[in-house]
């Protein structure tokens, strides 16, 4: 698992407004922690389909259809940053290239004010 894969999650469960079911997340923690053994929180970015979520500002980025093998345009709400136990993440489906993985964190650091 490596920064800026997106996977199949199971975001089980959950409650609120907050994304659930199975989706698609974009893996954004460090690599030092995501490939040392034994380390199993992994920090993503969940990912939306609904378009009403594409006007949600800086935070949500849209990501056009196959951006990293993604089936649908997608959107990045990168509001909703999360951690996930590793075995959450089922299924690979791609990685984002530099561009876009610069984007969803631009996405993050307007959510958090971040310099």
């Amino acid at each position: 698992m490596k920064r800026g894969e997106v996977y199949w999650a199971d975001l089980v469960p959950r409650s609120g407004s907050e994304q659930q079911g199975r989706r698609p997340v974009i893996v954004i923690s460090h690599d030092a922690f995501n490939q040392t053994q034994g380390w199993r929180s992994i920090i993503v970015v969940p990912l939306s389909t609904s378009t009403a979520q594409a006007g949600r500002g800086p935070s949500a980025v849209l990501l056009p259809q196959g951006t990293a093998g993604l089936a649908k345009e997608s959107v990045a709400l990168c509001h909703q940053v999360t951690t996930l136990d590793r075995s959450k993440l089922t299924q690979r489906v791609g990685e984002l290239n530099l561009l876009e993985l610069r984007q969803v964190e631009d996405g993050i650091r307007a959510a958090m004010d971040l310099r």
